[in-house]
């Protein structure tokens, strides 16, 4: 297989890292390798021990490589976090062609007058999304190039990082695991790739990626990625409020989720109205999971209505100040996606609807082949987004990190071929 035909993604989260190899073919995506190990070192999508975080990220890439029998060597990343931040900008240019042809440099260039903005020097461009390009005042423009014009404008929406996270991320990747970064992308616009379809964006759509530390919102609005956003709150504080309700330790918390999480998907397989049918009789036997507290029955309703759903209400209604925020809310038809693995968590369908009265569905990938029962799961929608990401990446356009923000190479080069010079030593050990 070409080199040019496989392409990585690792999504760096609070309770996992994932790793999904894939090759590119004329039919699709067809998957290769998938591995996910527990985080270390990472709380609420930030790094906080680089050596920690190293090890989880090393433990995840060599699971996928002997899966998939391929050595990996560039990878697309995510990032999450408080520190991501959004706004929205226009840049203008003429048209530099005589004849007034539109082309790719002139996009190029659209693109980056329209990132000339005012930023601290703690901050760090991720993404200049072209929203709608405007030739010679006629409006709507999806794809410019080869329109005849002499004025171009763009309305784009620009991603912002704090600059210490991305040089993190880096050095873990680079300096310690021995890969090269092609590309930093917003976990919430990956899984955007992921779950959405085209339709969806059309109308007008808000994605909602539960995840563990965090939650990530991303809006769309005529087909284009309008507003982005984080709330520091996931599925993380879920478990904890279970643990604290029942006196239990947070493993034990964490199985008593999944536990209920499993029973509703495996009751809405054949019940659509999966929200709050739930409850018919009111204790719940916890008797299989084998608990270390040695609890063997709960009160479902405690546990569901007294626990869980509180919680579920005050992450959708931060969700919903973050519409209301954006401007965006009334033009949304599409209602609500929600994705990550914190939607697995029992009534948040539930909750969803209630608190910002929308349409809900839970989101899955989908578009792909190969090892597909691996990643047929919410929350593998960042990783999977990531690679849908890469298939249409280029390195001269816009997106990803820009390129005054990549460190040297030359920094990078010897820490990279040794660390690499250690990956292959050790895959003669036996």
């Amino acid at each position: 297989m070409r080199d040019s035909n496989i392409i990585v993604g690792a999504d760096i989260g609070t309770s996992k890292i994932a790793t999904v190899i894939a090759q590119v073919q004329e039919e699709g995506i067809n998957i290769l390798g998938v591995s996910e190990v527990a985080s270390r070192g990472i709380r609420k999508g930030q790094i906080v021990d680089i050596e920690e975080a190293s090890s989880a990220l090393n433990a995840s890439l060599n699971t996928a490589e002997r899966m998939a029998g391929y050595s990996i060597d560039k990878v697309f990343c995510s990032i999450s976090g408080l520190n991501i931040e959004s706004q929205n900008s226009k840049g203008v240019v003429a048209v530099s062609q005589p004849e007034g042809e539109i082309i790719y440099q002139d996009v190029d260039r659209v693109l980056e007058a329209a990132s000339a903005i005012s930023l601290p020097s703690t901050k760090s461009i991720l993404h200049v999304v072209p929203r709608t390009f405007t030739v010679d005042g006629e409006p709507g423009i999806k794809d410019p190039v080869g329109m005849n014009g002499v004025r171009l404008e763009v309305d784009t929406h620009i991603i912002t990082a704090n600059s210490t996270t991305i040089k993190n991320i880096q050095k873990v990747l680079e300096a310690e695991a021995g890969v090269e970064l092609r590309a930093l992308v917003f976990s919430g616009y990956a899984s955007s790739q992921a779950v959405l379809t085209d339709t969806e964006k059309e109308l007008g759509v808000i994605l909602v990626d539960i995840g563990a530390g965090v939650t990530n919102i991303a809006i769309f609005v005529e087909g284009a990625l309008s507003y982005s956003s984080v709330i520091p709150i996931g599925a993380k504080h879920i478990t904890n409020d279970i643990a604290i309700g029942l006196r239990v330790s947070l493993e034990s918390a964490e199985k008593i989720k999944l536990f209920l999480s499993k029973k509703q998907n495996r009751k809405s397989k054949y019940d659509k109205d999966e929200d709050t049918s739930e409850i018919e009789s009111d204790d719940v036997d916890l008797g299989s999971l084998r608990l270390i507290e040695e609890v063997r029955k709960v009160s479902k309703k405690t546990l569901v209505e007294g626990i869980i759903r509180p919680r579920l209400n005050e992450i959708f209604t931060m969700v919903l100040i973050e519409l209301k925020k954006s401007g965006f809310l009334t033009q949304t038809p599409a209602g609500v996606v929600i994705t990550g693995g914190g939607a697995k968590t029992v009534g948040a369908v539930d909750a969803a609807k209630r608190m910002l009265s929308m349409p809900v569905r839970i989101g899955m990938p989908y578009g792909m082949t190969g090892l597909i029962d691996e990643v047929e799961d919410p929350s593998f929608s960042t990783v999977c987004g990531l690679v849908m990401f890469g298939k249409n990446y280029k390195a001269s356009e816009p997106l990803g990190i820009m390129p005054s923000f990549i460190p040297s190479l030359n920094l990078k080069f010897l820490s990279s071929v040794t660390n690499r010079l250690k990956k292959i030593l050790k895959s003669f050990l036996p």
